[in-house]
């Protein structure tokens, strides 16, 4: 399902403007153009962190490689490269903010010049998500019944394998049960049992479930006041996709299980039957309300996530700041971009983003970028691009 779970403080991040298709966007002027990236490291000096020569190819080898727009790639890598960790990666990061802006063709040079990939573990999926806009109220009425909870007094993050061996790791939450015992926090179906302590906003509750899935988002109130909802925890549950159990149960078609398609269905089944299908994902998302400041929303590297330029990943296969050359086609849904071929940082994570060949690309804000992004599941070969680093 091309829905995005929320994860450790996405875009606060699992569903993009429409401009940004399969191949590259409109290229940008550069600053200079007698600024020329560095010759590539000679082929007699092995890189040191480069992979080995049978598991590395040269970047001109990538499908759709010479259709990419390399200035716009290059410019979101120097905005969001300083996430990076790695030594080598850092000292690339350096060398983009050094020589300013380039050409097209020059910042497709500095990238072959600078970087191999890495040849991926076998295939993946690739989905995508978004920063939605919704309307909220103050106060619940008929339509507007979802609200939008902060985080509760009495969640506790832990690891996630205190309750499960295979969460180990990741992220979790429990609540004290009186005595020091800490158990694993409720699911959907109990907190929403719950009345609220305190609601930061009332919302339709097909509009606060994707919300929770896409892990931040715009608010607009009566009178057009615009708040950021973003992230501020989970209740720890796996995540669990509704499209599969709503294919099979038959309530929509095999190729239209799309984030609009469930959407659809679950507002012309608000009540008791819409309850049912989202109770079905027991994961519930927690929220804090700031002003709209305009900007994209920030990613697990805290850093404003470049539409179309920025992956969700696994942490435990990969690195904030790591780049990837993305390369998914055979979509599955009905009304999906062919294929999705360009260059990507990784900038957030995700509850449902989980192995190492599995991404979920970050498109932008509002309906544009959510129509777009509901309909992407293709099929994916994650190339990560290593920095060719002389040995010392």
């Amino acid at each position: 399902m091309p829905l995005r779970a929320v994860g450790a403080a996405p875009f606060a991040l699992g569903l993009v403007a429409l401009a940004l298709a399969a191949c590259a966007t409109t290229p940008q002027t550069p600053s200079s153009a007698s600024r020329i990236p560095p010759s590539p490291v000679p082929a007699e000096t092995p890189p040191s962190s480069a992979p080995a020569p049978e598991r590395s190819l040269p970047l001109a080898a990538l499908k759709g490689w010479e259709a990419e727009d390399h200035a716009a790639a290059l410019a979101a890598f120097r905005e969001t490269c300083g996430a990076a960790r790695d030594p080598a990666m850092a000292q690339a990061c350096r060398s983009a903010r050094a020589i300013g802006l380039l050409d097209r063709e020059q910042s497709r040079r500095f990238f072959e010049a600078n970087f191999r990939a890495e040849i991926p573990a076998g295939e993946g999926v690739l989905t995508a998500y978004f920063a939605p806009e919704y309307p909220a109220r103050r106060k619940p009425d008929e339509e507007f019944s979802a609200p939008l909870r902060p985080r509760p007094a009495d969640l506790k993050t832990v690891d996630a394998g205190m309750f499960d061996a295979a969460q180990a790791g990741r992220i979790g939450a429990a609540r004290d049960a009186g005595d020091g015992t800490l158990l694993p926090y409720p699911d959907r179906a109990a907190i929403e049992a719950t009345p609220p302590v305190q609601a930061l906003a009332w919302m339709r509750p097909e509009d606060l479930f994707f919300l929770q899935i896409q892990g931040s988002g715009i608010l607009t109130f009566e009178g057009g006041k615009r708040m950021k909802a973003l992230y501020a925890a989970t209740n720890g549950r796996p995540f669990v996709a509704v499209a599969n159990v709503m294919r099979d149960r038959a309530l929509l078609a095999a190729d239209n299980t799309s984030a609009e398609a469930i959407r659809s269905w679950l507002a012309d089944h608000r009540g008791s039957d819409a309850d049912a299908v989202m109770r079905l994902n027991p994961r519930y998302a927690f929220f804090s309300l700031v002003p709209d400041d305009g900007r994209q929303p920030v990613g697990s590297a805290n850093l404003p996530l470049p539409p179309g330029r920025a992956l969700a990943i696994d942490p435990t296969f990969h690195q904030m700041g790591e780049l990837f050359w993305v390369d998914a086609e055979a979509p599955i849904l009905k009304g999906a971009f062919p294929a999705y071929r360009r260059l990507a940082l990784a900038l957030d994570t995700g509850g449902a983003i989980k192995g190492e060949v599995r991404a979920d690309l970050y498109l932008g804000v509002g309906m544009t970028a959510g129509a777009e992004a509901g309909r992407v599941r293709h099929t994916l070969r994650l190339y990560r691009l290593v920095p060719r680093v002389p040995a010392p």
